[in-house]
């Protein structure tokens, strides 16, 4: 029986992706570097901000704005990131039916902690009981690290043997694997099917409503 689900939040719950790019390109430009395409920050996201700006600066780390490019980042996407991002079709009603089920919600992500505790108020508000995002300062180790999960576990007060994580990348599934738990593959998000089927999700599906059914709500 699961009495807990913890969801990946970009690319899960909702599609953030506009609002990253548009942040991504707002630091580029602020030193005069080549704008990303939206396919291209698709490729970049699922590992924190640091890796999507390595990812999309030239030269990576090592290049002398890095820093500087990823503090504009984090201040343009601080006050951009309602401007264009909305959850999937069908999330919402997805997460009402769990919560209506009396089954316990979490959403783990690699974004900055108060940027994902920000998007699940605004767009969730008490359908998300627990939302942690990268924290890496107060020992908890980002994604694939399984440290998120065992975090909003004990939040929540809930047995492993009855938690699903939900996602959409390599990570997520690699996270799940790390946390000897059951991942749920959505296909939605921004890998898409042949990642998840790579990776070795226990459930692909298709839809939000799937995962009512993998979890016996309906």
């Amino acid at each position: 029986m699961i009495h807990c689900v913890i969801f990946d939040l970009d690319g899960t719950l909702l599609n953030t992706l506009d609002d990253l790019c548009d942040s991504t390109n707002f630091a580029l430009q602020q030193f005069g570097y080549p704008v990303r395409t939206l396919e291209e920050v698709r490729c970049f996201v699922g590992n924190g901000v640091k890796k999507l700006i390595e990812r999309a600066l030239p030269n990576g780390e090592d290049n002398k704005d890095f820093d500087s490019c990823l503090k504009f980042f984090k201040e343009h996407y601080s006050k951009n990131m309602y401007n264009k991002t909305a959850p999937y079709d069908g999330i919402m009603e997805m997460l009402k039916a769990i919560r209506l089920a009396g089954i316990h919600t979490a959403v783990v992500s690699n974004k900055f902690d108060s940027a994902v505790k920000d998007l699940c108020k605004k767009y969730f508000g008490d359908l998300i009981q627990v939302a942690i995002g990268e924290n890496e300062r107060a020992g908890i180790r980002k994604k694939p690290s399984p440290d998120s999960i065992f975090k909003a576990m004990e939040e929540l007060k809930v047995s492993i043997d009855n938690v699903i994580y939900v996602g959409d990348s390599e990570t997520d599934v690699q996270t799940s694997k790390n946390a000897e738990i059951d991942c749920i593959g959505c296909t939605w998000g921004f890998r898409g099917k042949d990642v998840l089927l790579n990776e070795g999700a226990r459930y692909i599906i298709d839809a939000p409503c799937e995962i009512l059914k993998i979890i016996g709500v309906v």
